[in-house]
């Protein structure tokens, strides 16, 4: 077909990296491929159950498989995830339960997990490392475009051990199928597809994303290209704005549009006892900083990975190996000048022998080493060269039972961290530190009935302090501060404990987790009172720390005659964090939240009614700003369509209506609700329109 051929040639430019072309020109070409394909049917799609999405499979939260989960875990796919599908992957989880993010504005903001933030969250694609500079600071976007994605896991607490110390908080893996791990069609071969095209009125965004697979059983190819383009966010409320050429007083976020464009081709190879698949993929992103009304960021990241499995027999069933290795760099231009550039490049390595069922016991044992370099030039240096690289053991085993299984697991493992300094900055010095790390769980599921099941989770997790932790001494836009580091710290330690309970019975569920994480030398950011440079100084600090909340989640099924259902479905959390060392809370952790939606399903119609509620956050540090409480709605309504054969698949038209009511609302997990007061609120009412064709 010639939309194919289109597609492919497209990728080919700049050795398979993203294109420089903006969202209308992607959105022309999808839109002629869409041309190109048999005209769609008039009988619309069977409806689906109203809270249906793809079905779940959390990889992350269990490496043997398994659909029952210790370790408190979720995911997000099918029209669930693009009915929540932002610009930033911490926006398209912030109503998570247990999950909020780092708001930087519409274009830069990382997942919160429990309150951990920054490198206390593991990001992961594919199962793999991802590298960038986004837990360096929170202007740093993530380099993944949330279009591209077919699925979203999330694993909160102490069950993230197998990750690394890193993951203390938690671990988010991104899934895109760049790789494909199993045969898509038969020996006679197949094609598959998917187009999605959206508008928005409150950014004038527009996006579009294409994927293409095919293949045979004996091998399967993969290609993927995204486009995006924004404005700047309109608010409820007049905002000044010194950009030249934007006007002085506006009811937008001044400096937050972003364009940004990614690309990928993948395949593999499919063998009797297993697979070898290999991907290559680009990122680039140019978006204002929202802090700065006149300094923008052009962020580039490509990554390449390896990944395959072989089935073994005997003792140990099978061997998995993943490698990546990503290039990233961003610049950041004040008024058109360069000023600083970011750097950091790493690889990732990752072996797991699963063992053959002996008796009732079977587990997953590893090895995974990892290395980068990071380096920052010009005026906002704030960290100097640096070398980092880690070599772990771990192992997870499960033990059946006649009630439930029992989990246990450790990860013991050497992690260095090596400053260069840097050549045209003297203040910073050189020094090297090595962190000898354990970390180890227990957990347990019981079927308490056939419906109800506990789980219960205790850890104890190791974290060696990060290269800026330790090494940090510049002026920082992001916080507007001087940041300042302390070489002697020590590594983090946590005890973790998580109960949870969970009931089923048809579509009505309901779960409820209780968690308490006692941290031993937790590293934050505190005020110390001084002034370098004209700014604040800020140092990085060593405190004992207690985090502790609920999360609950709950489904009722309140109406089911043929194809007519009503669900409502649940959401809460409930999250405290205290320095003990010092005797008052700890900064930006979100406040109670409560959330209500109603799902209704008729036929090919669909359509959903919510609100999220979250309460004023006024256990905040001495000194701080404390934030208002706010509800926000939002509302949405699906149709599906057929299309006709030969090619088949379904045409799903949707429309989102976000901050119905065009409240006026602040996060305050964000930096900037501290540092530029009033100066970036959440996005105002946006009504966003698009489709979801798979063929």
């Amino acid at each position: 077909m010639p939309c194919r051929r289109v597609a492919l040639r497209l990728f080919v430019k700049e050795k398979f990296m993203p294109i420089p072309f903006k969202a209308h020109g992607l959105f022309l070409v999808a839109l002629s491929s869409l041309a190109a394909l048999p005209a769609l049917a008039q009988t619309p799609a069977p409806a689906a159950p109203a809270g249906a999405s793809l079905k779940e499979v959390t990889v992350t939260g269990n490496p043997l498989g398994a659909t029952d989960l210790i370790a408190p875990a979720s995911s997000l796919a099918g029209t669930s995830l693009l009915l929540k599908l932002e610009s930033t992957l911490g926006e398209t989880l912030a109503n998570t339960p247990g999950v909020s993010s780092t708001y930087f504005g519409p274009n830069a903001s990382r997942p919160i997990i429990r309150g951990q933030d920054g490198d206390r969250i593991r990001i992961l694609q594919n199962g793999g490392a991802s590298v960038d500079a986004s837990g360096l600071s929170y202007d740093h976007a993530v380099p993944a475009d949330p279009l591209t994605v077919e699925r979203i896991e999330v694993l909160r607490g102490p069950g993230a051990l197998l990750y690394g110390g890193n993951a203390v908080g938690g671990a988010v893996n991104v899934i895109d199928n760049r790789i494909p791990r199993e045969a898509l069609f038969d020996d006679k071969g197949g094609v598959t597809g998917r187009a999605q095209f959206g508008l928005a009125s409150g950014d004038a965004s527009k996006n579009a994303g294409f994927m293409l697979e095919t293949g045979t059983s004996r091998y399967a190819l993969h290609a993927d290209v995204s486009s995006r383009s924004s404005e700047d966010v309109k608010v409820p409320i007049n905002l000044a704005c010194t950009k030249p050429g934007s006007p002085g007083l506006a009811r937008s976020i001044c400096n937050s549009a972003a364009d940004a464009q990614s690309g990928s081709l993948g395949g593999s190879l499919f063998f009797d006892r297993g697979y070898l698949g290999a991907s290559v993929a680009g990122y680039r992103s140019s978006y204002g900083t929202v802090a700065e009304d006149d300094v923008k960021i052009d962020m580039r990241s490509n990554r390449y990975a390896l990944e395959g499995q072989v089935r073994l027999g005997g003792f140990f069933e099978s061997l998995k190996g993943q490698f990546s290795r990503s290039d990233y760099t961003h610049t950041e231009f004040d008024a058109g000048l360069p000023q600083t550039t970011f750097n950091n490049r790493g690889q990732d390595l990752r072996l797991e022998a699963r063992q053959a069922l002996w008796g009732a016991l079977t587990g997953v044992l590893g090895l995974q080493l990892d290395s980068a370099r990071f380096s920052a030039d010009g005026v906002e240096a704030f960290a100097p060269y640096t070398r980092s690289s880690s070599t772990a053991l771990f192992a997870y085993e499960e033990l059946g039972t006649a009630w439930g299984k029992l989990s246990f697991g450790g990860r013991l493992e050497n992690a260095r961290v090596q400053s260069d300094g840097n050549p045209t900055l003297a203040r910073f010095v050189p020094g090297s530190r090595s962190f000898n790390l354990g970390s180890y769980a227990l957990g347990g599921l019981w079927n308490l009935a056939p419906a109800w099941q506990l789980t219960s989770n205790l850890s104890w997790s190791e974290r060696a302090p990060k290269d800026y932790e330790l090494y940090a001494n510049g002026p920082h836009g992001a916080t507007g501060a001087y940041e300042v580091g302390n070489s002697s710290f020590g590594k983090e330690q946590a005890t973790s404990l998580d109960l949870g309970v969970a009931w089923k019975q048809g579509a009505n569920r309901a779960a409820l987790s209780a968690f308490v994480s006692r941290f031993k030398n937790y590293i934050y950011l505190d005020p110390t009172g001084n002034t370098v440079a004209t700014l604040p100084e800020f140092a990085y600090r060593q405190v004992q720390a207690r985090f502790s909340g609920l999360e609950a989640s709950g489904n009722v099924r309140l109406l089911d005659q043929g194809q007519t259902l009503l669900d409502l479905e649940l959401r809460g959390d409930l999250l405290r964090a205290d320095n003990l060392t010092l005797g008052q809370p700890l900064p930006r952790i979100a406040p109670s939240r409560v959330g209500a939606t109603l799902i209704w399903a008729e036929g090919p119609w669909g359509a959903r009614l919510g609100f999220d509620a979250t309460a004023r956050q006024t256990r905040v540090p001495a000194g701080q700003i404390a934030t208002d409480g706010y509800t926000l709605w939002n509302a949405a309504l699906t149709y599906k369509m057929k299309m006709a054969a030969p090619v088949g698949g379904q045409v799903l038209w949707f429309a989102r209506l976000d901050n119905a009511v065009n409240r006026l609302a602040y996060s305050a997990t964000s930096i900037l609700t501290q540092t530029a007061p009033g100066k970036a609120p959440l996005p105002g009412r946006s009504l966003k329109l698009g489709l979801q064709a798979s063929f």
